[in-house]
This record gives structure tokens, sequence and C-alpha cells, in this order.
């Protein structure tokens, strides 16, 4: 039974984590270069993280409860690869609660966030937030890699 609660702790991670590269690394260069305009292409970029959010507390939910659900060989790494999880988690579910809501009111509000100034007080805010939404997701990758990481020093 251990060996298939690990499993099914890196297949989360590596899903959670796969996603992640997937959105950045394919999907957003892809729809930014592909599509007829920035906005569509924003708003595509938006439903795909939207939905690797949700993948991803999914992913973290189960994580959490496979690594209750057996021993690991070292405690302490264990204990911190949960904690690196947890923080995942809290910053997926901000990222989906607090500020994708806040970028589509935003970008609704400005009907084009690229006919938009960009001294608009509205784009400002907008930028600020999508900076904002780079760093969360960037820390949730770091956080994944480390996740792993620990993971496979704690069996």
């Amino acid at each position: 039974m251990s060996a298939a609660l690990r499993t099914v702790e890196f297949l989360c991670l590596g899903i959670w984590i796969g996603g992640i590269c997937l959105l950045s690394f394919v999907v957003a260069p892809g729809a930014f270069g592909i599509l007829g305009s920035r906005d569509m292409a924003g708003l595509m970029v938006g439903f795909t993280l939207g939905r690797v959010h949700l993948i991803g507390i999914g992913a973290g939910v189960i994580y959490i409860v496979a690594h209750f659900l057996h021993a690991s060989g070292s405690p302490t790494l264990a204990r911190i690869a949960v904690a690196a999880v947890i923080l995942m988690l809290l910053l997926t579910i901000c990222s989906q609660v607090l500020v994708m809501p806040r970028l589509a009111d935003l970008r609704q509000q400005m009907g084009s966030v690229d006919r938009t100034a960009a001294d608009n007080p509205l784009r400002v805010s907008f930028d600020r937030l999508h900076q904002i939404s780079v760093w969360l997701e960037s820390a949730v990758l770091l956080l994944g890699l480390a996740a792993v990481y620990l993971t496979v020093r704690s069996s």
C-alpha cells in the first residue's frame, strides 16, 4: 500500500507542476503568438489558468491525503514536503479566488486591455495584478519542485 500511496503523491505533484509548465511555456506563448488579438489570447490563458488551478487544488488535496495514509521514512523531510504542498494550495487558492476574478473584472471594465493606455488607472491595476499572478504561479512551481525533491528524499 505504501508504494501505491507514494505513486499517488508523485503523480499529483507531476500533474500539478506539468500543468503549470504547459500553461507557462506552451499555451500562453502559443496563444499570444497565434491568436488574432492579445485580448483573445488573454481570455484563453485565463480560462486555462483557471482549469490548472482547479486541477492543482485537487492534486494538492489528494497528495496530502495520500501522505497521511502512509508512514514516511524521514518524518522531518516529509513534513516539509507537506508544508510546501499546503503553501502551494494556499497560493493557488489566493490566485483563483482573489486575483483572477479581479483581473476579469478589470478586463471587462476596460473592454480591451490592449487598447487601454498604459497610464490608465484600470490598466495600471490590471498590470500590477497580472504581475502578482505571475509571481504566484512561479512560487507554486518552485514550491512544487521542492516538494518533489523532498518527497523523494523522505522515501
